[in-house]
């Protein structure tokens, strides 16, 4: 599979040879559904607390007599009816968290790099070098590059200084390939890579997932006596 790489002016200066296996994958959107549930909970904090009604306080004696009162039956002030009582059903401290296969998370990146390179919304450049490290000359190369709103830009082997350059700008984030993830890329409308991030992009998916610890050498043969 074939991309376009274009200069920061838009024209097109040459051509890059990528991976299908990164690139040309067919849609799979219950994967990437899934992967994508699963890192939004993983970001929930699950630290919301309310008190139930044997945790609040006062309510010790009944408020007022059982009978001959006219008024309904209380037991107790903790009861939820009862201002500053008790919670029914509210939230408690939990864990959101969802484990997530390493092969399903890459499978679901790759898939989303598809969408976006199938969907003409994956531009790749061959710099990110500027006349002047200023915003207003990236906000200009992003005019050019058709990609001025919620941008997502993979700029590894650019400057810190130029980075910076993109800060000010609304609707346009920054990522390292190494910290790329399916749910930054479809959340964007328009995804900028330059080559050395596509290039860091397909070692990573492509290299054998990491099975955890290396097995231990085979321990040496008994010694004859």
């Amino acid at each position: 599979m074939k991309l376009k790489i274009q200069n920061l002016q838009g024209k097109v200066v040459d051509s890059l040879d990528v991976r299908d296996d990164v690139f040309g994958l067919p849609p799979n959107s219950a994967l990437v559904h899934q992967v994508v549930v699963a890192h939004l909970a993983n970001g929930r904090q699950g630290t919301s607390d309310t008190k139930k009604r044997d945790e609040v306080s006062g309510g010790g004696i009944k408020p007022r007599p059982q009978k001959h009162s006219g008024r309904s039956r209380q037991g107790s002030t903790r009861a939820p009816q009862w201002r500053h009582g008790g919670i029914v059903f509210g939230p408690h401290p939990r864990d959101y968290r969802q484990d997530t296969p390493k092969r399903m998370r890459r499978q679901a990146l790759a898939t989303s790099l598809s969408e976006k390179a199938r969907a003409d919304a994956l531009v790749v450049v061959d710099s990110l070098a500027l006349e002047a490290t200023k915003t207003k000359e990236m906000a200009k190369a992003l005019s050019a590059l058709k990609a001025s709103a919620s941008v997502l830009i993979v700029a590894d082997g650019a400057g810190s200084a130029v980075l910076r350059t993109v800060r000010n700008i609304p609707s346009v984030d920054t990522l390292p390939a190494y910290q790329l993830n399916a749910y930054d890329v479809m959340r964007h409308k328009k995804l900028v890579m330059t080559v050395d991030a596509v290039r860091k992009a397909e070692a990573l998916l492509s290299a054998p997932p990491n099975r955890g610890k290396t097995q231990t050498a085979a321990a040496p043969e008994a010694k004859q006596a």
